[in-house]
């Protein structure tokens, strides 16, 4: 089997009314996705969605006419463009979505997995006020969540944390609480500083008081002597890496 043609469609979703992200200080109107079809001579097909892969183009031919399961191979090329031209991604997705169709494997099983089950979380997307945030806890468990991750970012972290408290105070043990402090990256409008060494550290104390089971991203991805500090001075498990790219 050969990979015969990679195919791009880009989209774009309005949304009205406008989604209001956590981690975005801009209101998004709309939402723009990128769908990937990798097309092969016996008419199987792999798609992947993700990042626009706007740099992508002109080198498909690195592809075309390779056997679709070399996927180490397809992945080092990929890295070499993402290198040069931005995020390409999605292609690898395709790829093993492609691979599970040639095998009969779901792509679980192709990576390795040893079981078929895994816990899952609900993930807070927006800010809203404490008792907002409460609302959406409850309906996390009427829905049968045995987690929820909240997203920080209110401006003032002590913000954050009153909408913390009037989860806990609502909903008491019956969820896993996660916090994302969404402090690792920033969008291009955004020129505000990330937390220090000192909020991460009074964050974190605020979180192991109130039993979260993580903090996610307490200071920026590059600061790798101050998550060691963090690390040393806190008890809280701290989750990282999402988006690393300066190791």
């Amino acid at each position: 089997m050969k990979i015969t043609a990679i195919e791009i469609t880009h989209h774009r979703l309005p949304l009205d009314p406008p989604f209001r992200a956590a981690w975005d200080t801009t209101p998004r109107s709309k939402f723009d996705a990128t769908i990937v079809r990798v097309h092969t001579d016996e008419g199987l097909v792999g798609i992947g969605s993700g990042d626009l892969m706007l740099g992508f183009a002109g080198h498909e031919h690195l592809f075309i006419g390779w056997d679709p399961l070399l996927i180490e191979r397809h992945y080092r090329v990929l890295s070499h463009i993402q290198f040069h031209y931005g995020r390409c991604w999605p292609l690898d997705l395709a790829l093993w979505d492609l691979a599970g169709k040639i095998t009969g494997q779901p792509c679980w099983k192709l990576l390795g997995g040893l079981s078929n089950r895994i816990r899952t979380y609900a993930s807070s997307g927006t800010l809203r006020d404490p008792a907002g945030m409460a609302d959406t806890a409850e309906r996390f468990i009427a829905r049968g969540f045995p987690a929820m991750k909240i997203r920080f970012q209110r401006g003032d972290w002590r913000d954050d944390i009153r909408a913390l408290e009037a989860v806990r105070a609502r909903i008491g043990d019956k969820l896993v609480l996660m916090v994302d402090c969404n402090q690792g990256w920033r969008l291009p409008a955004d020129t505000y500083a990330p937390w220090t060494l000192k909020d991460a550290v009074a964050v974190g104390r605020e979180l192991e008081r109130l039993g979260v089971y993580w903090m996610e991203e307490p200071l920026h991805r590059g600061d790798r002597a101050g998550m060691v500090a963090l690390r040393q001075k806190l008890d809280i498990r701290i989750a990282g890496g999402e988006m690393t790219r300066e190791l």
